[in-house]
């Protein structure tokens, strides 16, 4: 699998707003590993989509400590807050 280029922070592609995933294909599948495989080289904990200049609502992470709890998530939404913490982004 290819390593995906990461946008970095001035890129105004990183403003795009993200639309819905609303096809649950092979294509989608095929995505959500490459952004794994990108994930872990950076190395990083998370990977959104637009990170990889693909705007779709698709975000994969692993906050295991060995690395090997991959989870994929389409569509998310953020429903509850608890607590404030402040973190340097990638």
């Amino acid at each position: 699998m290819p390593h995906l280029t990461i946008l970095e922070f001035p890129d105004k592609r990183l403003r795009t707003k993200a639309q819905p995933v609303t096809a649950f294909d092979a294509a989608l599948k095929q995505l959500a590993a490459d952004m794994l495989e990108t994930m872990y080289a950076a190395p990083g904990i998370g990977l959104a989509a637009t990170q990889v200049n693909v705007h779709r609502q698709l975000l994969v992470l692993d906050v295991s400590e060995e690395k090997n709890q991959p989870m994929i998530l389409v569509n998310p939404r953020i429903t509850t807050s608890e607590g404030s913490q402040t973190y340097q982004e990638g």
